[in-house]
């Protein structure tokens, strides 16, 4: 585990040395002081001298203060190692994720890498922050302390000498019953946040379905299984630290038992027997310390498993490409097969053979999981073909870099995406470089500027978090343009009106045509009328093209689209 996350400490190594020393030589000076505290005591009292009593006391002074400089700076250290350390783990995720494919990403829940980002990468910091200040201080104190004790008194020393390995398997007993658990409790952890986030993302659908008893009934199960396991884990931690309590004390009465006849018979001086004392219960809160960083690294060995995790997912898609640009907006798929699971048996996409021109207007349509979808997401390679190839401007799509591919396709999702911020900002995702007068000319040909001229800030009105102040069919039509924006050489909507009339629905058509004339329009639809007038309509069925060809040919030899759209003009004469 430090093999695999040391390479993130780059930046902070130099705090993480200077800390080390830091710490260390705080150890030293105070185990120095009781032999200082010894010399006054069994030397300057007994003799009455006040200056050497005056001398050795500003020795101490002065040994104090450079220990108490030593210490802030090694706490000091420690925070900002412990803080660079933790900024690294978390940047480091963030870009792995961001470099991840859609398949990737779908082995991690959205709450879990939320917390591997934050609780987990916080829980790293403070180990290693912790880690700098009492894994060296306790070790150099417990050496230090236990060489000067058994230099005081050999015989006093095998006392406690004999309480060390009931320390030592106690702190085992513990951890191993520990460790598993702590693993079990980040689990719950992200269990409890997925909960959170699914409802609160979706808080209007709870109250509209008047489901809030059911959503906390939820939580507190969850809330309940966190609180159990937690209890279950810190237990044990609590109930390590008084037994490590009660076998000190019960070494300082034993020292004190056999101590004093030996002061009594004049083979050890009183101050040295006080000296003694300091020692062995530094010697046993040194045991204690590192018992309580045994209990934290059990912990944190658990919340370094999952960030490795997210670190060694190797990406499924490799941007191996080289800079070429793309030339045109073809698409051509041949023989291309898909699977999500490799493991699976059938094949979501079936022997897809495909061949679209530049600029050309393409319908596709098919039943729900017919996988029109995952057709039109090998374009850009959100997903990887399995077999076949799938190219774009007439070379594969391997071929370019995925900045370059992605950059010439725009492809407006199923489900519509803004971010928190203006309509302004959302929209210069498309072209950080746009004018004024470029994005009202996009927002004209999605028809989104009848609705943003009437709001209180035009462009500069803020949408909140998620586009919660806009409707539906505002939010598609602000995805639409927006993606009109990259001026892309292919623009794929995946049924991205769905929420919008069919009168605006043909005005965005018509906008394509006469503004997009050179891009490649690929347009998934469940309304016939949205791809009717296309230059070429896919009918999907199940991962398989059953058949192509134009709205005419269609009618007359494609039973499935004919029973589509009668099936939509008897609803349509129903309702009309």
């Amino acid at each position: 585990m430090i093999r695999k996350l040391w390479p993130y400490t780059r930046g902070c190594r130099r705090w993480i040395a200077l800390g080390v020393i830091c710490s260390g030589s705080e150890a030293v000076f105070e185990l120095l002081l009781p032999l200082v505290m010894a010399d006054i005591v069994g030397t300057g009292i007994p003799a009455g001298d006040t200056n050497y009593i005056l001398t050795r006391g500003c020795l101490m002074v002065v040994m104090a203060l450079v220990s108490m400089a030593l210490g802030v700076s090694a706490a000091f250290l420690s925070s900002q190692a412990g803080q660079g350390f933790g900024a690294n783990l978390r940047q480091a995720q963030y870009d792995r994720v961001q470099a991840y494919s859609f398949r990737n990403i779908e082995k991690f829940s959205t709450a879990s890498l939320v917390t591997r980002l934050t609780n987990d990468c916080n829980m790293m910091q403070m180990t290693l922050m912790m880690s700098m200040r009492l894994l060296v201080r306790a070790p150099v104190m417990l050496v230090s302390a236990l060489v000067l004790a058994v230099s005081i008194s050999l015989k006093l020393s095998r006392v406690f000498l004999a309480a060390l390995p009931l320390l030592l398997v106690m702190i085992l007993l513990v951890i191993r019953r520990v460790s598993p658990l702590f693993s079990v409790f980040q689990e719950r952890t992200d269990g409890v946040n997925l909960v959170v986030q699914e409802n609160l993302s979706a808080v209007r659908v709870v109250k509209s379905f008047v489901r809030e008893d059911y959503e906390e009934k939820k939580f507190q199960e969850r809330n309940d299984a966190l609180r159990q396991i937690s209890e279950k884990a810190f237990g044990f931690v609590v109930i390590n630290m008084p037994l490590m309590m009660l076998i000190t004390y019960g070494t300082i009465i034993a020292v004190m038992w056999y101590g004093t006849p030996l002061v009594q018979a004049g083979e050890l001086d009183v101050a040295l027997l006080s000296t003694f004392f300091t020692y062995i219960t530094q010697v046993l809160m040194s045991l204690m310390m590192v018992s309580m960083m045994m209990m934290m690294l059990t912990r944190s060995v658990a919340c370094g498993k999952r960030i490795v995790e997210v670190l060694e997912e190797e990406p499924d898609i490799r941007d191996t490409g080289s800079g070429l640009q793309v030339r045109d907006g073809s698409v051509d798929f041949d023989h291309v097969f898909f699977k999500y699971n490799p493991e699976a048996g059938a094949w979501n996409l079936q022997d897809i053979d495909l061949h679209i021109p530049s600029g050309a207007t393409v319908g596709v349509l098919g039943a729900t999981g017919s996988a029109k979808s995952t057709l039109v997401q090998l374009i850009p390679r959100l997903y990887e073909a399995s077999e076949g190839t799938v190219r774009v401007g007439g070379r594969p799509v391997g071929d370019y870099s995925l900045e370059n591919l992605r950059n010439a396709c725009a492809m407006v999702l199923q489900k519509n995406t803004l971010f928190s911020g203006t309509i302004r900002e959302n929209l210069l995702w498309g072209d950080e470089n746009a004018s004024d007068q470029e994005l009202e000319a996009a927002c004209e040909a999605a028809c989104a500027m009848e609705f943003i001229r009437r709001m209180p800030a035009g462009l500069d009105t803020d949408l909140g978090q998620g586009g919660v102040n806009v409707s539906g069919g505002q939010k598609q039509r602000l995805c639409i343009a927006r993606a009109i924006l990259k001026k892309p050489r292919v623009l794929i909507l995946d049924d991205s009106t769905s929420a919008v009339d069919t009168a605006t629905d043909a005005k965005i058509r018509a906008a394509f045509r006469s503004q997009l004339p050179d891009t490649t329009k690929i347009i998934i639809a469940q309304r016939v009328v949205s791809i009717m007038d296309a230059d070429l309509i896919v009918v999907m069925d199940d991962g398989r093209i059953a058949e192509t060809g134009t709205h005419r040919e269609l009618m007359e030899k494609s039973e499935i689209y004919r029973d589509v759209y009668q099936s939509q003009q008897e609803g349509a004469e129903i309702h009309g």
